[in-house]
């Protein structure tokens, strides 16, 4: 038997084996490739699965740096577990930007496996990843100078307002529409599939695949979590009205391929509360299969548009969330800690922008104010940018370039969050009219003041003209004024006791705190 893999890999990247096998009858339902593969420290099965011509593939994340045995077991060759697929691998260090996949650490904050701190600042381009070669590369540029270290997109094509033209690819074989003639004026009357679709639910289209493969590659090389939106509503070609069977087929199929790569993050949906088709029980279905499926642990959520679902269910890690409130966002954050016991994360309260929507028009200094809001209550923000464009090309949905104020800003932010000692901001009791937050440092209790104290207050759109500030008698402490819309830090000096910091009577200030 045919079988190829690399020699070495190392940690936490993607190993790979590729085994010929058979392609008569339908190979991604009528055959089966998996592999185990062993080392001193842990032993781990995983899915492989069908990439067309006759190739099986079963991918690999290995966790430690050793020496590791596989074998590749199924039906795929006609054979039962034959002797040649077998094989052996060394895990080399990881190099420098691989911190491996990243976990939930401290109950409400993030971080890498090898214990770097994670604060995530994504972003949303649903289908950058299904336009044109030249738009795509354009993205990855735009990302590789960004702040953004999370990034939101879906597996299927989208069908929404500005996004009414078709995908590079489906991810079915078959064909779309049937050559019908499509408008935005007969779009709008359809919910689901399009009378003329003709999809074999059956059989994937593996070029489709093999793109992502690239996207979720080109991002993992640029140190950007990829949050893969499984399923979503926006949709004509009928890929959100499978039955429970297709969607089980789907789901393996997705999780086969991606679960091996570091930088993978799961969304069961974005918007599910859209899709009346599909019950809770089906959303407990995709869980437990992604649970059984994924034997790396991968972050996963599921994200609303009105109705939150229960994210106090074990198989959630983290919240993902839209705001339920044209006002309020994340202001929340502390109520939404306190009522899940997880990380919050805003992955949607609304876009940088001027369209018609009123989710998709604020300003860039409300954004920024949005994001400083929500990290210093302990959680983190979403950013999105929906600026009209003569080619409807909106970073939201299609990626391209930035326009917006706020990115320039949010890259000040995340510096910011990564001097913050230990592993997040904790929201504490401030005055009514601030918004405060403390670093946890390890070796010290919460309420530990002097070295290694860590406290930041946000002010938003107040406008105060000065603040006292007190932390007992013992210690000294260093203290900086913070334009956040200006990104300008200012030593104010170092302090005992009770002192008074001027300020300049302006929005979207805050005042961080260090013991010394």
């Amino acid at each position: 038997m045919a079988i190829t893999f690399p020699a070495q890999v190392e940690r936490w990247d993607v190993f790979e084996a590729a085994a010929a096998g058979r392609e008569d009858g339908n190979p991604f339902t009528g055959r089966v490739i998996r592999g185990t593969f062993r080392s001193k420290s842990e032993t781990v099965t995983a899915d492989g699965f069908y990439d067309g011509g006759g190739v099986y593939r079963v991918r690999f994340m290995p966790s430690f740096e050793e020496t590791y045995s596989f074998e590749l077991s199924g039906d795929f060759s006609g054979n039962s577990a034959p002797e040649e697929a077998r094989g052996s691998f060394t895990v080399t260090p990881p190099e420098k930007g691989n911190h491996g996949p990243v976990r939930v650490a401290n109950q409400y904050h993030f971080a890498y496996e090898d214990g770097t701190p994670y604060y995530s600042v994504g972003t949303t381009c649903y289908v950058w990843e299904l336009q044109s070669d030249e738009l795509w590369k354009k993205t990855l540029e735009t990302l590789a100078g960004s702040p953004f270290n999370k990034i939101r997109f879906c597996i299927f094509p989208k069908h929404y307002d500005y996004n009414l033209h078709e995908p590079r690819s489906y991810p079915y074989e078959g064909n779309p529409m049937d050559g019908s003639v499509l408008t935005k004026e007969n779009f709008s009357r359809y919910s689901g599939a399009m009378p003329g679709n003709s999809w074999d639910f059956t059989r994937f289209n593996t070029e489709h695949f093999r793109h992502i493969d690239r996207s979720v590659r080109a991002l993992r090389d640029l140190g950007i979590e990829a949050d893969i939106i499984v399923m979503h509503p926006y949709d004509r070609w009928g890929f959100s009205t499978m039955k429970r069977g297709e969607d089980g087929l789907y789901w393996k199929y997705v999780v086969a391929r991606y679960a091996a790569f570091r930088n993978v993050w799961w969304s069961l949906a974005n918007e599910y509360d859209l899709m009346p088709q599909k019950t809770i029980a089906d959303w407990e279905y995709y869980a437990a299969v992604l649970c059984e499926k994924d034997p790396y642990n991968h972050p996963r959520s599921i994200h609303n548009c009105r109705f939150f679902y229960d994210h106090s269910r074990p198989w959630i890690t983290h919240c993902s969330i839209q705001r339920q409130d044209l006002y309020k966002s994340a202001e929340n954050v502390t109520e939404w800690r306190q009522r899940y016991k997880k990380p919050v994360v805003l992955d949607e309260i609304a876009y940088e922008g001027n369209i018609e929507h009123g989710w998709g028009n604020i300003s860039g200094k409300e954004l920024v104010r949005r994001f400083w809001e929500a990290s210093c209550r302990g959680g983190y923000a979403g950013h999105g940018e929906t600026f009209m464009h003569p080619r409807n090309i909106l970073w939201w949905s299609h990626g391209g370039e930035l326009h917006g104020e706020s990115p320039a800003r949010l890259k000040f932010l995340s510096d910011i969050l990564r001097e913050t000692p230990g592993l997040g901001l904790s929201p504490m009791e401030g005055s009514w009219d601030e918004t405060a937050a403390r670093a946890e440092v390890r070796g010290n209790g919460e309420n530990s003041f002097g070295g290694g104290a860590y406290y930041l207050y946000y002010y938003g759109f107040m406008r105060p003209s000065f603040r006292n500030y007190y932390y007992g008698e013992s210690g000294e402490y260093q203290a900086e004024l913070i334009d956040t819309w200006e990104m300008t830090i200012k030593n104010c000096g170092v302090f005992r006791g009770k002192f008074r910091i001027d300020m300049p009577g302006k929005e979207y200030m805050a005042v961080r705190v260090r013991g010394i």
